[in-house]
């Protein structure tokens, strides 16, 4: 978090189980240009989980969900 990356969960419960985060495999961040600037979007993590399995999580910066202001993290895939 000190490099102004957001502090990764521990744990998230997808599809009505939990799943703790053991450790961080890879990080990467991706951006989009706006009217020629360059801004940061998303906080990418791919993570080991405590069933053994791998998993590719990602931090939205600035969320458009007005229902859901506050979610920001969102499992992007389940690595086999």
């Amino acid at each position: 978090m000190s490099r102004g990356e957001p502090g990764l969960p521990r744990a998230f419960t997808w599809r009505g189980r939990r799943y703790e985060v053991e450790g961080v495999l890879s990080s990467w961040k991706t951006s989009t240009r706006e009217r020629g600037e360059l801004y940061l979007r998303r906080h990418w993590f791919e993570v080991r989980v405590a069933t053994g399995e791998r998993m590719t999580l990602y931090c939205e910066r600035q969320t458009k969900n007005r229902k859901q202001p506050k979610a920001r993290w969102w499992l992007y895939k389940v690595n086999v």
